[in-house]
């Protein structure tokens, strides 16, 4: 049988693979590829949590496909090079691969395809992360859609899920020599920071559709309320096997319209709108790839963002502005790879509104500490608090910290999790502590006094900046 690569990026799967099933379909030998070149992700290489999720998923995968007599091929950039020696050393004929569309592999993939081509080698590439192409949805005028709505009532009329595949049991053998090992490609922290991590997650396709069935047989039920408690496991906790492609979007699709009866249809209708919002993200990107680094909006270009102060930014990081809600959400994110969506909203708009820092200083903070950092999704987020971007907040919404925290975490038990010193003090006085400075310092006098903005005058100066930047 002749040799065909499959080059794994962001699809690290075996089932629901569209490259990988049009390789053995069409009778080729595959040979399974991992190509490291990070440096061609311009601006954007993954960050620090990313790569060591990658690097127990890389693993996972290499164990799924000896377990089916294949095995990952590692190799380093630059990628062009890299594909070249592995067709000459494989004699392949053929390279298949999934879809990335990130602004800058997008170009690069395009150029390869044609250069390959050229070459006389059969190359395609397939869909393999999105339920829709971001080309297939448009509007009336045939422009791309920049409100979420009319772009989910459209989708939902083009509803059409693939057939799920299962990948088969045995593949043929192709081998050819290793050089890279995972070890080398430097994917794991210096240091042990991400030791707390793995107590929470199982990166791998079987630890994804482990996930899944969790969700399906627990948070679904009560999702539509409980996705936003951050006390509560109300969520799915599937972000990051999909942004690494461990499990395909049409499988968790299909999975909860089989899970779909009278008693839950309004928690997977819930839920698939917010894998629509996934949708709309890579949509958004695809159509304004400079958002990434600039505002989609350009009324904000000459917004006045504040300088950050001496040690201001680096105490938004770790956790320590004296506001409980957001610090906590910091520190869980700092511990864990990851932040609770609810709490994600709250600490972006205390850094843009409150500190009126740019967005960007949050979104580079979470692409390097989040294990499912994803730029279209880190993208409209940032941009969609700071109200910069699509379907943003308005201007004038500014997340009050304390009113969410008493909302959404109404016993404090999200902030005695992750801010320990105030684990002492009554439920009440944990939202805002410098409301009870002497129970405070009787009781966390390790915390801060007072926050590090007055929350009232934080707004009105982040008001006062927005209005001034014109309409």
């Amino acid at each position: 049988m002749p040799v065909a690569l499959v080059w794994f990026r962001n699809d690290l799967r075996l089932n629901d693979n569209p490259a990988l099933r049009m390789a053995l379909e069409e009778g080729y030998t595959p040979l399974p590829v991992y190509i490291h070149a990070p440096e061609e992700e311009a601006g954007w290489a993954p960050g620090a949590a990313s790569n060591a999720w990658r690097h127990r998923s890389l693993q996972a995968l290499d164990v799924d496909l000896r377990a089916r007599g294949s095995a990952l091929h590692l190799r380093t950039g630059p990628t062009a090079a890299a594909l070249q020696d592995l067709l000459g050393e494989a004699d392949a004929q053929a390279v298949f691969w999934n879809r990335k569309y990130e602004p800058a592999t997008q170009p690069r993939d395009a150029a390869l395809k044609k250069q390959l081509r050229e070459q006389g080698l059969r190359v395609e590439s397939a869909n393999g992360g999105l339920l829709f192409e971001p080309w297939d949805l448009a509007t009336g005028q045939g422009t791309p859609y920049r409100v979420f709505t009319p772009f989910w009532r459209a989708a939902r009329a083009r509803w059409r899920l693939p057939s799920p595949w299962q990948a088969p049991v045995r593949l043929p053998a192709c081998d050819v020599a290793a050089p890279v090992t995972l070890s080398s490609l430097g994917l794991m922290p210096k240091r042990d920071w991400d030791r707390g991590f793995w107590d929470a997650w199982r990166p791998g396709e079987a630890g994804a559709r482990e996930a899944l069935e969790i969700f399906i047989d627990g948070a679904l039920r009560g999702y539509r309320e409980d996705r936003d408690r951050p006390d509560r496991v109300g969520t799915s906790r599937l972000s990051p096997h999909l942004h690494f492609g461990e499990i395909a979007p049409w499988r968790v699709a299909a999975a909860l319209e089989q899970a779909r009866n009278a008693a839950n249809a309004a928690e997977v209708e819930a839920f698939l709108r917010e894998l629509g919002w996934r949708e709309f993200a890579w949509h958004l990107l695809h159509h304004f790839p400079h958002t990434a680094d600039r505002n989609l909006n350009p009324r904000f270009d000459g917004f006045a963002w504040a300088t950050p102060g001496a040690g201001t930014l680096a105490a938004w990081q770790r956790g320590q502005t004296g506001v409980p809600i957001v610090d906590a959400g910091l520190r869980e994110l700092w511990a864990t790879g990851y932040m609770h969506n609810r709490v994600r909203m709250i600490v972006a708009s205390f850094l843009t509104k409150h500190l009126r820092l740019h967005w960007l200083h949050g979104a580079r903070w979470f692409w390097d500490t989040l294990v499912d950092a994803d730029l279209a999704n880190n993208t409209l987020g940032w941009q969609w608090t700071a109200g910069t971007g699509a379907d943003a907040a308005p201007y004038f919404r500014v997340f009050n910290p304390v009113t969410q925290a008493r909302r959404f975490d109404p016993h404090g038990e999200y902030i005695a999790r992750w801010v320990p010193e105030l684990r002492g003090l009554p439920a009440a006085a944990r939202f805002a502590p410098w409301e009870s400075p002497a129970l405070v310092a009787r009781l966390a006098p390790g915390y801060p006094a007072t926050p590090m903005v007055d929350l009232a005058e934080g707004r009105e100066a982040a008001l006062a900046a927005y209005r001034s930047s014109g309409d």
